[in-house]
C-alpha cells in the first residue's frame, strides 16, 4: 500500500515487503528506502502492505532473512554476536511540548559488539542501524567496514539499533500508534546514541570505562544513518570524536524527483532512452489524451485492466528501473533486476511468445501516444516490457488487482498495532525527511524515467491516511545543521558517484547547484567512489572470498576508499592521543546537550 515512489526509504535499500495475502507482489518502504533503505536487502517481510511502489531508505525485514543475506550459513552473524540491551529514556526532551504527554519511562535499546581486537586506548566504532532491524547490519561487524576499522585501530565494533526498529520499541504495544510515534524524531534518536556512548558497559569489559568522552567514539552510518552520523558529530562533538557519513543524506528534500537523475545519467544509454520514450508514451495517453478507452487499452495490454486508479497502474509499470539502488559490488548482495529489465527492453527479439498477439495493439498505442514515427523500433521493447512485468509482478497477484497494486486503502492505513512496523519510516519521512520520488517534479525539458502521474499528492497518501498529516514535513529541522554543505573537523563524507541518493548528499553537485565540491583533507575527508552506488564502502568479504585480477573483489575503487577510511581514522586517533597529552580529557557536558 505504501508506494515505492512515495518515499525513497533511505537505507536505504529498497524495502520490498510482501503482503501476507499476495506474496511477491505487495511491497512497501525500504529502506532508504531501503534502505530502507535504502544497501540492498531481502524482499519478503513482515507487513501486510498492498503496493509495490515505495522506494525506501526505510526497510524492515524478517531477521532470519537479513541474517541469511549477511553471510553464508556457516558464518551466521547472529551466532557470533548475541544481542545486548541498554535501558534508554523514551523522552530526552521534557521541555519540548511536541512530546507531551511526557514520560520518564525507558525502553531497551538493542546493540551488538565485537571486542576481539580491543587494546587499551582503542576507540569505539559505532555503526548506527538506521531505519531497519540492526540484525541487517551485523555483516558490517563481521566482515565489513566496522571489522576493518576495529582491527586497524585496536577498537571495539558496535552495531546500535535505532529506536522503533527491530526490537527497540518504546511504549510497547502502543509504539506504532500515531500518538506513540511522537517520540520517533531525529533529535530523540540522536540523543539515544549520545546517551548510549556515555552510559554503556560492555559485557566482559566491566572493569574498563569505555564511555565518552574519556574514550574516542567514532560514529559511522550509511544512507539515512549516514546523515545521522554526520549531524550527530556536529551536535554532540564532545561525545563523538569523529564521524563517517557513507552515502549520507544530509539534505532533507520533500519532492525528491532528482532520485532518478544519477540513473538517467549513468544507466545504459539504450535502456534509459527506451524507458523514457515508453513512459512518455504512456503519460501522453493517460495525462494528455485523457481518452477512457485508450487508457483502458493501455492497462489491458499490460495485464492490469482492473487497476482502478491510473496513478497506481503507472507506478507499477514504472518499477523496472527501481532496482538500480540495490545493485552491489558483492555478488551475494547484488540485485540483477535492472540488468535483466534493461536486457528485455533493449532486445529487438520478442522474448515472451505470448506477447506477439499484442503486436497490433502495441503499434496503435505507440501511435496514439505520440511515437508513430518510432513505432517499429519501440514495438518489440514494449512487448518485452509487458512480458517482463507479467512474469515479474502481475501474475503473482492472487486477489483483486486493487488489493495488490493500489495505494488507496484507508482500512489498511488505519491499522496501528505493534505488528504494523511498516509505519515507522513513513512517519519519519512524513514528519521530517520527505524524499517523495516523483515524476511530476522532473523539469519539462527532461523525459522522466517514471510517470508524471507520480505526484506529491499521490505519493503522500500514506501521510494523510495513516497519520492525518496534511502539511509538508519539517525538513528545516534537518537542514538547519548545514544540509549539503555540513562540515566539521573529523567528519568524513563518502559517497558513490552513481548513487540515486547522491543528489541528497554532500556530493550532490552537479545534480544540485547549491552543493559545493570540496577538497578532501585528513580532517574532513571528501571521497567520491567511482562506479559506486549506495554505501559501497560498508560491505566487506572474508579473506577467502576476495578475488584478484580482472574480476577483482572488492573492486579497486572500493578497496581504495576503505584504505583511505582506515588511514584517516588512524590519523584521528593520533590526534586524539596528542590532544589527550596536551590538555587532558574533556569530561563536562555542554549546556546544549539533552538530559544524559
Amino acid at each position: 500500500m505504501v508506494n515505492k515512489l512515495a518515499a525513497i526509504g533511505l537505507l536505504f535499500g529498497l524495502a520490498s515487503i510482501a503482503s501476507s495475502k499476495v506474496v511477491g507482489v505487495n511491497y512497501a518502504i525500504e529502506q532508504k528506502l531501503s534502505a530502507s533503505h535504502l544497501s540492498p536487502q531481502a524482499t519478503n517481510d513482515i507487513a501486510n502492505i498492498s503496493q509495490r511502489t515505495t522506494i525506501s531508505t526505510g526497510r524492515e525485514h524478517h531477521e532470519d532473512v537479513l541474517a541469511a543475506q549477511s553471510s553464508t550459513a556457516d558464518y551466521d552473524p547472529r551466532k557470533l554476536y548475541p544481542p545486548h540491551y541498554l535501558s534508554i529514556p523514551i523522552d530526552h526532551f521534557h521541555n519540548e511540548s511536541k512530546y507531551a504527554p511526557h514520560t520518564h519511562d525507558t525502553f531497551p535499546l538493542r546493540y551488538w559488539f565485537d571486542a576481539q581486537f580491543y587494546t587499551p586506548g582503542g576507540p569505539v566504532i559505532v555503526l548506527q542501524g538506521g531505519e531497519t532491524s540492526g540484525v541487517g547490519r551485523l555483516k558490517f561487524l563481521q566482515k565489513g567496514i566496522v571489522y576493518l576499522l576495529a582491527r586497524a585501530t585496536g577498537g571495539i565494533g558496535v552495531i546500535l539499533e535505532h529506536r522503533y526498529y527491530g526490537t527497540s520499541m518504546p511504549l510497547g504495544d502502543k509504539a506504532m500508534t500515531t500518538e506513540g510515534l511522537r517520540f520517533l524524531t531525529f533529535d530523540q534518536a540522536m540523543a539515544d546514541q549520545a546517551y548510549f556512548a556515555r552510559h554503556v558497559v560492555f559485557e566482559g569489559l566491566e572493569a574498563v570505562d569505555l564511555t565518552a568522552p574519556g574514550t574516542p567514539w567514532i560514529a559511522y552510518g550509511g544512507s539515512y544513518a549516514g546523515g545521522f552520523s554526520a549531524i550527530i558529530r556536529k551536535i554532540y562533538p564532545h561525545v563523538f570524536w569523529g564521524g563517517v557519513s557513507s552515502s549520507g543524506v544530509v539534505e532533507a528534500i520533500w519532492d525528491y524527483w532528482a532520485y532518478f537523475e544519477p540513473i538517467r545519467v549513468f544507466g545504459e544509454p539504450k535502456c534509459i532512452a527506451t524507458v523514457q520514450k515508453i513512459t512518455n508514451m504512456a503519460d501522453n495517453i493517460v495525462i494528455g489524451l485523457k481518452d477512457t478507452k485508450t487508457t483502458a487499452d493501455l492497462k489491458t495490454v499490460f495485464g492490469m485492466a482492473n487497476v482502478t486508479h491510473d496513478s497506481d497502474f503507472m507506478a507499477i509499470i514504472s518499477e523496472g528501473i527501481i532496482g538500480w539502488q540495490n545493485q552491489n559490488w558483492d555478488p551475494a548482495l547484488n540485485d540483477l533486476s535492472v540488468e535483466r529489465f534493461c536486457g528485455n527492453v533493449t532486445s529487438q527479439e520478442i522474448i515472451y511468445e505470448d506477447t506477439a498477439a499484442l503486436n497490433e495493439t502495441v503499434y496503435e498505442l505507440l501511435k496514439k501516444g505520440g511515437y508513430e514515427s518510432e513505432a517499429l523500433p519501440l514495438a518489440v521493447p514494449l512487448l518485452n516490457w509487458i512480458g517482463w512485468l507479467h512474469h515479474h509482478t502481475v501474475k503473482h497477484c492472487k486477489v483483486t488487482q486493487d488489493q495488490c497494486f493500489s495505494q488507496h486503502n484507508s482500512t489498511f492505513y488505519r491499522q496501528d498495532d505493534i505488528k504494523q512496523t511498516w509505519r515507522a519510516w513513513p512517519y519519519q519521512f512524513c514528519t521530517e525527511w520527505g524524499y517523495l520520488a516523483t515524476g511530476s517534479g522532473v523539469p519539462e525539458h527532461i523525459l522522466p524515467l517514471i510517470s508524471r502521474t507520480s505526484t506529491m499528492e499521490h505519493n503522500s497518501i500514506v501521510c494523510v491516511e495513516a497519520f492525518n498529516i496534511t502539511s509538508p514535513p519539517y525538513i528545516e529541522n534537518i537542514n538547519k545543521h548545514g544540509g549539503f554543505n555540513i562540515a566539521y573537523p573529523r567528519l568524513a563524507m563518502i559517497d558513490g558517484d552513481r548513487d540515486p541518493w547522491r543528489p541528497a548528499t554532500a556530493h550532490a553537485s552537479p545534480f544540485n547547484e547549491t552543493a559545493i565540491n570540496r577538497t578532501s583533507t585528513t580532517s574532513e575527508p571528501f571521497i567520491l567512489i567511482e562506479n559506486a552506488i549506495h554505501h559501497f564502502d560498508e560491505n566487506g568479504l572474508f579473506a577467502n572470498q576476495t578475488v584478484q585480477g580482472k574480476d577483482i573483489l572488492p573492486p579497486q575503487p572500493v578497496r581504495d576508499a576503505q584504505a583511505q577510511i582506515v588511514s584517516f581514522v588512524k590519523e584521528w586517533m593520533v590526534e586524539w592521543e596528542t590532544e589527550k597529552a596536551r590538555s587532558g580529557m574533556v569530561t563536562q557536558t555542554p549546556e546544549f546537550y539533552p538530559e544524559l
